[in-house]
Formats: C-alpha cells, structure tokens, sequence
C-alpha cells in the first residue's frame, strides 16, 4: 500500500485518524482535532441493489421503520466483523466525513489508521479488521486491543511498572485487562456487554408481562432505571410494546428493583468475570490495583451502581473513567497523535501478532 502513489500524495494531505469500530457505536479521532464522530455503528441497505441509503444516526433511526426492501442492519456482532462489505462501506463513509472537519476538506482521504478490536478476537478477525481500513482507502491500518487503547485513553499509566486494571464494557464484548510496562499481563475477554443487558430486558418484559418491546425502548429502559445494585432512590420507567394475549399496544411501569432483577443474568457474569481475571492476577500487580483501583470504561460502566457493585464483591476502590464512552477512540487517537513514540509503537506491532487470550 505504501508504494502507491495516491496514497503517497493524498496522504501527505490526509489526517491520521484513531477508529473504535464498536459493536454498538463508532467513534472517530481525527488527529489535531479530538473525537469528531460518534454515532451508532448502523448501515440502511436496499437488499434488491445492496446500495446504501444511510449509515450511522440516520441509519439507527430507520431500525425497524423500513419498507420491505430496506434493511437497516448491524455489520458487527460481539465486536467483530459480521458482513465485511457493509463494515467497509461504513468506514468509507466515516473516514470521508471525518475528513469535512480537517481545515483542508478532501475528495479522497488516505489517512493511517489505528482501528480497535476486542481482544478476544482471532487472527482472522484482526486481519479483517485491516482489510476493511485499507479497502476504505486508508494508506496504512493497524489495529489495537481495546482494553490498551482503553487504559491510555483513560490516562492510566500503561508505561510504568505499576499494575493497573481496566474493565471496558461496551455493546458486544466486556473486556478485562492487567496492564503493566506497555503490555496485557492477564487479559480476559467475553462476549456478554449492553447487547445482552438489552436482551435480558426484553425477555423480562415478555416472561413477567407479556409484553414485547424493541432493543431501542430495552435500551431507553436500561439507561433511565437500569442498575446493578440498590439505588439511594429506586426510580421507575414505562415500558411501551404490544401485547402479546391481545396483540393491542400496551404500556406497563415497572421499578428499577424488577429491571435489577431482570438483568442480573448478565451482570452476574461480568462481575464473576472480574473477579476471575483478579485471581489470575500475580500479587504484586494485585497490591498495586488494591492502590489504585479498578478503572471502568465503555458505556456499559454507565450502568447504574455497576461501581459499587464490582467494588462489593472485589473489595477494591473502582472508579468510572471521564466519557467513559469515548476511552478507545481517545486511545486510539492518542497513539496516532504520537505515531512516533516507542511505547505505543511496540503495543501496535505486538498486536498484530497472535496472542492467546481467555474467553
């Protein structure tokens, strides 16, 4: 790719861009300006011509609202690469509109790219992951774990001889890391996030109410009154579906007790996750996270009291990250900000090599 000589030209013009390619959300850093996209990872395709008609909000609010040949599809599942077409049409589309926010706007972009992937991902996936970066016109694409870009876009100190421990939990995938001198001591990775919290609310609703939601009103609900333990002040929520006895429209209020009751399938499994990575941990990176505490990221951490749940059950201080949402795209775009630094130039070239992880 470096021998072609648009990439050479028009790269020189291009802004280097840092990428969370998220199950649920795409994030883009453009270098020099910060995080300039965030929208849901979501494409609207006509299934007779395969042509797009919206990618991203545009796209989300067509879900389930589409004519028969329009389809408004997810192209990632659990964090990786579902329909590699649609990802890189989507790709295109972002790095194109990332580029009307640089101060010289381009026809045809050909930033680097660093791209973050679950760490549980197989080599396939990774190269996948490239592939498409590339094919959207990218000149150079590396992917980076999303745990690491986590911690450094959360500011932890992943250079320094000090353990630190972060728990991204995003739409797909919830990710735990140890992190010391640059790399993943122990790093376990699941496919059990929001997607799964979103399902176990829609399922809460038809088993106690016989009622059928959509993933966007489980997701409303989860956001207002899901929790992960007691609230100072329970709150409640109307849930709005159909029927299923009488197939009428019906609206029910449930309380964020019942939603904590309802979801705790899936949160169960983050916590025990957790805990299962602190016990794999070597003791003198467990003194230092005793110190410094377990950093949560990914808008799954945004859970109400998810917090002083793991910090119930671990006995360990926990903290949110600053936009939690947004930790892998700051990472991701701090590596690119500072393409040269050796750190960060090591944890991309070890990335692109296998590493087994536990799943």
């Amino acid at each position: 790719m470096g021998l072609n000589p648009f990439n050479t030209i028009f790269g020189a013009f291009s802004r280097d861009l840092g990428i969370d390619l998220g199950t649920a959300n795409t994030l883009v850093h453009l270098r020099g300006k910060g995080i300039v996209i965030s929208e849901p990872s979501v494409v609207a395709i006509d299934t007779r011509t395969k042509k797009v008609h919206a990618v991203g909000a545009e796209a989300k609010a067509m879900v389930g609202k589409t004519p028969a040949n329009i389809v408004a599809v997810r192209p990632l599942k659990d964090g990786v690469i579902a329909d590699f077409d649609v990802v890189e049409q989507m790709l295109a589309y972002f790095i194109k509109k990332a580029h009307t926010y640089a101060a010289l706007p381009l026809i045809d972009p050909r930033p680097r790219v660093v791209v973050g992937v679950p760490s549980g991902v197989t080599e396939v996936e990774k190269r996948a992951a490239r592939e498409a970066a590339l094919n959207a016109k990218a000149r150079e694409a590396y992917v980076v774990e999303e745990p690491m870009a986590a911690a450094i876009g959360a500011g932890l100190p992943v250079e320094e001889p000090i353990g630190s421990m972060i728990v991204d939990i995003g739409g797909g995938t919830t990710e735990i890391a140890v992190i010391a001198l640059g790399g993943i001591v122990i790093n376990h990775s699941i496919r059990i996030a929001g997607d799964e919290i979103d399902e176990a609310i829609i399922q809460f609703a038809r088993r106690e109410y016989n009622l059928l939601i959509g993933e966007r009103m489980a997701e409303k609900a989860k956001i207002a009154a899901g929790s992960a333990y007691p609230l100072d002040e329970e709150i409640k929520v109307v849930l709005r579906g159909r029927d299923l006895l009488t197939g009428l429209p019906k609206a029910i209020e449930v309380s964020s007790v019942e939603l904590r009751e309802g979801i705790a399938g899936p949160v169960n499994a983050i916590v025990a996750e957790v805990r299962a990575a602190l016990e794999e941990t070597p003791p003198e990176l467990v003194a230092d996270i005793m110190e410094h505490g377990i950093m949560l990221a990914g808008g799954g951490s945004l859970l109400h009291g998810l917090d002083k749940r793991i910090a119930a059950e671990t006995k360990m201080p926990v903290h949110i990250a600053q936009d939690p949402l947004s930790c892998v795209a700051r990472g991701a775009g701090k590596m690119v900000e500072h393409f040269d630094n050796s750190v960060y130039q090591d944890i991309l070239m070890r990335t692109q090599t296998t590493r087994r992880v536990r799943r």
